[in-house]
């Protein structure tokens, strides 16, 4: 029997449900990462306006290590280092990239645009404390 069966037997299923979550979460980062490319002068022009330093070369490698750390979490590859990256993006991005409490003219998406990336960052957390168990 191995490690994982073992903890599927033991713990009823959590294990699968662990795995599946990964899955999806890193799955989402990626995606949801890769979208940038598309539009990549807009990424830029959105880092910029929100005071990134050197936002030419910020936009697209946060974009490229966000798309790398999703699909390391998928995999579950390089775990500490995947969920890692994703910890600190989303520490560093979320309250600087998003923070309509400073914004007059704040528009809905900001907000959402916030507590999604909270969300996101608790289940980061969550994984990053799975991958030092």
């Amino acid at each position: 029997m191995t490690a994982d069966t073992e903890r599927v037997d033991s713990d009823g299923g959590s294990a699968d449900l662990s795995r599946i979550g990964r899955v999806l979460f890193g799955l989402g980062l990626a995606l949801q990462a890769s979208e940038d490319f598309r539009d990549m002068d807009g990424t830029i022009e959105y880092a910029e306006s929100a005071g990134v330093p050197m936002p030419d070369v910020a936009a697209p490698l946060a974009s490229g290590m966000m798309v790398a750390a999703g699909l390391g979490i998928a995999l579950w590859r390089l775990p500490r280092v995947a969920t890692g990256a994703a910890v600190t993006f989303l520490a560093v991005v979320t309250p600087t990239m998003h923070d309509f409490w400073n914004d007059e003219d704040a528009s809905k998406g900001d907000r959402l645009a916030f507590f999604g990336n909270l969300a996101m960052f608790g289940a980061a957390l969550a994984f990053l404390r799975e991958a030092y168990k």
